[in-house]
C-alpha cells in the first residue's frame, strides 16, 4: 500500500497545498496513492497522538510507502524524526519526502542511514535521560518532595516510582495524554505528577 500522508499545524492551515504537490510527484512517477492520512496537529505531538501512528505506524506491513512532502511533517523534534524514520526503515517500509529528496528504502544506504539515525537517537535518549536526572534533582534541591508524603494513600502518587519515566518522555516532548495512554492512567493523574516533579 502506498501512503500519502500530510499534515498541518492548525486548523487555519490548508492541506491542499500539500497534497497537490503530492499528486504531482505521483503522476510523474506514475505511482498511486491508495490511502490518504492527515493530521491537523503540531508536529511536537507524539506520532501515536496523530493520525500518522493510528493509521499508518499501526497498519503498515513490508513493502509499503510513505510519501509526504519532507520529513518536518513527521515530526518537529531531530529525535522524534529519527525514531520515526527507523520505526520504518526497521519495519521495511519505504520513505519518500518530495523536498528533502528522501527515498529511504530497504537498500544498503538506507541501512546505514537507519544504523545513523538509529546511533543518533540513542545518544540524543542518553542526554535527555541526563537532563531529565538533573531536573529531578535540582527539584529536590529547591525543597520539592518528588516521592508519596507519609500517610498518604492518594491516587495522584501512585505513579511516583514512574517519575524518572514521566520526566524523560515529556522532555523529549510526548503529550500528556500519551504519557498517560502508555502508563495505564488518565490525563489529570500525568498532569498532576508533572506539576509535583517541578516540570
Amino acid at each position: 500500500m502506498t501512503y500519502g500522508y500530510i499534515r498541518v499545524s492548525t486548523e487555519a492551515q490548508n492541506t491542499e497545498n500539500q497534497k497537490m504537490e503530492i499528486e504531482q510527484f505521483c503522476k510523474r512517477r506514475n505511482i498511486s496513492i491508495d490511502k490518504w492520512v492527515e493530521d491537523v496537529i503540531s508536529g511536537t505531538k507524539d506520532p501515536y497522538s496523530r493520525n500518522l501512528g493510528k493509521l499508518i505506524m499501526e497498519n503498515c506491513v513490508e513493502g509499503d510507502t510513505i510519501i509526504c512532502t519532507e520529513l518536518s511533517r513527521l515530526g518537529r523534534s531531530l529525535l522524534m524524526v529519527m525514531n520515526t524514520l527507523n520505526y520504518f526503515l526497521t519495519h521495511k517500509v519505504s520513505v519518500i519526502t518530495i523536498k528533502d529528496n528522501f527515498n529511504l528504502s530497504d537498500d544498503i544506504t538506507s541501512k546505514v542511514i537507519s544504523f545513523a539515525f538509529g546511533l543518533s537517537a540513542e545518544i540524543e535518549r542518553k542526554l535527555i535521560s541526563q537532563r531529565t536526572k538533573a531536573a529531578l534533582e535540582r527539584a529536590r534541591k529547591e525543597g520539592k518532595h518528588i516521592g508519596r508524603k507519609k500517610g498518604r494513600k492518594s491516587s495522584s502518587y501512585k505513579l511516583d516510582k514512574f517519575n524518572e519515566i514521566i520526566a524523560e518522555e515529556f522532555l523529549k516532548g510526548k503529550s500528556k495524554n500519551a504519557i498517560a495512554r502508555q502508563l495505564g492512567v488518565n490525563w489529570h493523574t500525568v498532569n498532576t505528577q508533572i506539576k509535583r516533579i517541578g516540570l
